[in-house]
């Protein structure tokens, strides 16, 4: 015996939970109002090993009832992100935020998987991170991916996810037999000031190893490497989990951090940029 959940149910839901989550250690609260989409399990999402790995999960691997696929984003605050612009190397408030929002997504798939199984729907989860191929530094279970197709938010230069709140931020998604339809938050082709024929590229002037290229995208390797360094060779990041590889400088102070970008925003940024650099 099922019971119908709604959109609107799920994503009220969503938002009380985060909103009563337990701040982060030292009573820090890194984060702003989640976005939820959610999308039709269909052949939309046959793509996924063309367009992120070639062995990515399908939504019936992890789910063959499946009906529907929801992804969420939880966007970080924007003193958080103020913070990390600073020098070369992450504030350890980024690398905190990284190991508290994954504890965060985790907690919040399985309790919507929870609220689901009560209403009689099946589903399945993956984690927050660190489901990739090591060789290719690919993802077996892309929750970028899935939110692109999902309609949650579009690609930047430098790979990160744009949402109507930003890229600076976290996302996870899971599959379940409960039929909630298609509620996509965009449905522009591209929200890339770059990508839509602006000049911006502030991206690729933030990375402090070039690992950004504005006609090649990111260097996986030279990234990956970047990441590796910070944790394991840096004070900032001295005693955090092993699996905090974070970096997060072309997420921060750039006109897609905290919104959608225009070029208006991009003025502003600037000018605050500018101002934190003095």
């Amino acid at each position: 015996m099922t019971t119908p959940v709604t959109y609107g149910e799920l994503n009220a839901f969503m938002e009380n939970y985060v909103g009563d989550y337990p701040s982060a250690p030292e009573g820090t609260n890194f984060w702003r109002t989640p976005l939820l989409a959610t999308a039709r399990a269909d052949e939309r999402f046959d793509i996924l090993p063309k367009i992120a790995a070639p062995d990515h999960s399908l939504p019936k691997d992890l789910l063959s009832t499946g009906k529907s696929i929801i992804v969420f984003f939880i966007p970080f605050i924007k003193d958080l992100a103020e913070e990390n612009h600073h020098g070369k190397i992450p504030c350890r408030n980024w690398g905190l935020a990284y190991e508290a929002t994954n504890d965060l997504i985790n907690s919040l798939c399985t309790e919507i998987r929870d609220f689901l199984e009560d209403a009689g729907y099946h589903s399945a989860l993956v984690p927050a991170t660190h489901n990739f191929d090591p060789v290719i530094l690919m993802a077996r279970w892309s929750h970028k991916h899935i939110g692109y197709i999902a309609g949650l938010g579009r690609f930047g230069v430098n790979a990160q996810f744009i949402t109507p709140s930003g890229c600076a931020g976290r996302l996870g998604s899971l599959v379940t037999e409960a039929d909630l339809g298609d509620h996509p938050l965009v449905s522009e082709k591209e929200l890339c000031l770059h990508k839509n024929g602006h000049k911006c590229l502030a991206c690729v002037r933030r990375c402090p190893v070039g690992a950004v290229n504005a006609n090649k995208g990111i260097d996986r390797k030279k990234c990956w490497a970047r990441l590796q360094s910070n944790l394991h060779e840096t004070r900032e990041l001295s005693g955090l989990q092993q699996t905090t590889d974070v970096c997060g400088k072309c997420q921060v102070l750039v006109p897609c951090s905290l919104g959608i970008p225009t070029p208006e925003i991009k003025k502003e940024t600037n000018l605050i940029y500018a101002e934190k650099s003095v």
